[in-house]
């Protein structure tokens, strides 16, 4: 049930957890900071995910949650800095924009996961405040936070730590099948989405057995496709040096351990195992989902070749100069164009070339709207988020945008009412690309 407040701007709506007070604004309604899971706190720390209690009363959901505990986010110097908010007390939760709260007909749904190399970003943060998506194809859009760097993706299956920011993924997308209905979603019409690190995770969850019947369609973003998941001796070598940097026994201890260690020495410490064990040409975080482990039964381009997305709607894409976010401007154009396409662009081809095979040909796309304010730039990695939330403002310090004009704003409204199409229908507004065929890939904001 829903109910507006006396000052008109103000929505609250019933879940089955309690009441949740949100805001209406130009005919969306945002809840913000919602729980979907409890606080990992205390023994919850490095634990799977677990139900939220629920609360009495009305719950103020005006403003979101704090993010997941990290470090600086090493795409800083090109999407701009952020400053830190998070704690881990609240960091489990998803926000909520719906052009109908409780209405009928139910509406699609985008879940959405934000990128940041496993270690670093907020569903939160107003880079992808989802208001203009929402709007922009009468659909009802989800932003959520995931555990991240050692607090997702420490190894310790005897701790229980087994990829816990994937749970955390698979327990949001659980929680929007069995709760969206009362925001005027359509459980039954869910695609999940994301950017980067958010793009290899919804593959993931939709290549799942456990979580791909949940859902009907995919917004793949500049997937990190070259990265396989990591390998379980990988991953112990970096448990083992994580517990040996904190001075940790392997023991009957280890949980309790490792709860007691304030987050901040947890975020150093994996800082200093990600610098030990860097190696030249290598991009990999230390600490990422685990081949064999939760939510990664297989590796992805397998469980892609037998079929795991048959049926299901795609829509791929990357940026033209992807690379030269981690290369930076001043890199030859040669190396620039070598990198993207073999950690981004390959990588599309392959799940165009999968989804034709089984007879659900993908949509694909390149956006290359270059940078304003460091033309060396072109356009890295993650210069389309401004564009497919349509949130230019937010983004106004950030060198892979510069200024902006008429023609940009237009573009932002393109690109997001092509999300949000493609939500809604299946149809982002451009043919779908079939290999041999009639391989279409659909530019965006230039060459």
């Amino acid at each position: 049930m829903t109910r507006e407040d006396t000052n008109g701007n103000t929505t609250v709506l019933a879940i089955r957890q309690g009441s949740l007070r949100g805001t209406t604004d130009g005919g969306v309604t945002a809840f913000r900071g919602v729980p979907f899971a409890a606080p990992p706190v205390g023994r919850m720390r490095f634990r799977p995910p677990a139900a939220h209690p629920g609360w009495p009363g009305v719950r103020d959901a005006t403003r979101p949650g704090p993010s997941v505990p990290q470090g600086p986010g090493r795409l800083a110097p090109v999407m701009g800095a952020r400053i830190p908010d998070g704690d881990e007390d609240g960091c489990l939760t998803l926000n909520v924009w719906t052009p109908a709260p409780g209405g009928r007909p139910p509406r699609p749904v985008l879940l959405w996961f934000h990128g940041g190399g496993f270690a670093s970003g907020s569903g939160g943060w107003d880079w992808y405040d989802g208001s203009r998506l929402a709007a922009a194809g009468d659909i009802v859009v989800v932003t959520a936070n995931y555990r991240i760097g050692p607090l997702g993706y420490l190894h310790l299956p005897e701790a229980g730590a087994d990829n816990l920011g994937a749970r955390d993924q698979a327990a949001a997308l659980h929680w929007v099948r069995d709760t969206i209905g009362a925001f005027g979603g359509d459980p039954d019409r869910i695609t999940v989405g994301g950017q980067s690190a958010g793009a290899y995770s919804a593959l993931a969850l939709a290549a799942d057995p456990a979580t791909g019947p949940l859902i009907h369609r995919l917004i793949l973003q500049s997937g990190p496709w070259s990265l396989p998941p990591q390998p379980p001796e990988d991953a112990a070598r970096a448990a083992g040096r994580f517990l040996a940097l904190l001075g940790i026994e392997r023991d009957e201890h280890l949980a309790k351990s490792l709860r007691d260690v304030p987050v901040g020495d947890l975020l150093d410490t994996y800082g200093r195992v990600a610098a030990e064990l860097a190696r030249p040409g290598d991009a990999a975080p230390p600490m990422y989902p685990v081949l064999g482990g939760s939510g990664y039964p297989a590796g992805l381009p397998e469980a892609v070749s037998a079929g795991a997305l048959a049926g299901k709607g795609v829509l791929v894409g990357s940026t033209t100069h992807e690379a030269t976010a981690f290369l930076g401007p001043d890199a030859p154009a040669e190396l620039v164009e070598a990198v993207t396409r073999a950690a981004f662009g390959e990588g599309v081809d392959t799940l165009a070339r999968e989804c034709a095979a089984h007879g659900t040909p993908a949509h694909v796309y390149r956006f290359g709207r270059a940078s304003t304010a460091v033309p060396g730039l072109g356009a890295p990695h993650c210069s389309d988020l401004p564009f497919a939330f349509d949130r230019l403002d937010a983004y106004a310090t950030a060198p892979m945008l510069g200024p902006v004009d008429d023609r940009d704003r237009a573009l932002a409204r393109a690109f997001s009412g092509a999300l949000a199409a493609f939500t809604a229908t299946g149809d982002p507004g451009w043919p779908a690309h079939r290999p041999g065929v009639e391989p279409y890939v659909h530019r965006i904001g230039g060459h």
